[in-house]
């Protein structure tokens, strides 16, 4: 089985790129390409801000901190809630989506046709959408990349 990643860049346009994530969670479930069309979102300004959370809490604390660091962990938790939901304020930072299509060696014309469509649909078109390629230079990079996002 070959993966093939698209990428897309939206900018700083939040709005779109939920637009898109929206409407790969429809063809998932319209389609049952539940294993075989994966998405990520990466946001260049959520990176910045939880390096410098880590730096700030690496701090020794003292007993009358602690009650702070709860606080601040369980607001990082109704924020992690809230982006599992959906319900996300715009972000400063680039927003990037990555796709990976996964299908086997039968079923090259529905990943040519999946090739075909996502990046000429609405929100996808305006996001300078770069295929990927197994076996492409930057196919490497573009795998730990996806992956690291988890």
């Amino acid at each position: 089985m070959a993966h093939t990643y698209i990428l897309f860049d939206f900018g700083r346009d939040e709005a779109k790129a939920q637009l898109a994530r929206h409407k790969l969670e429809g063809w998932k479930q319209a389609f049952r390409l539940d294993k075989k069309l994966q998405y990520k979102l990466e946001r260049e300004s959520d990176a910045k801000n939880e390096n410098a959370a880590d730096d700030g809490d690496s701090a020794e604390t003292s007993n009358a901190e602690k009650p702070k660091q709860k606080a601040k962990a369980k607001a990082k938790h109704t924020a992690k809630k809230a982006e599992a939901s959906g319900d996300l304020s715009p972000a400063n930072g680039k927003v990037n989506l990555l796709v990976r299509l996964y299908f086997s060696g039968h079923e090259k014309l529905t990943e040519q046709r999946w090739l075909d469509r996502i990046p000429s649909e609405e929100p996808f078109k305006e996001a300078s959408p770069r295929v990927v390629r197994q076996g492409e230079e930057q196919f490497d990079e573009v795998v730990k990349q996806f992956d690291s996002l988890g």
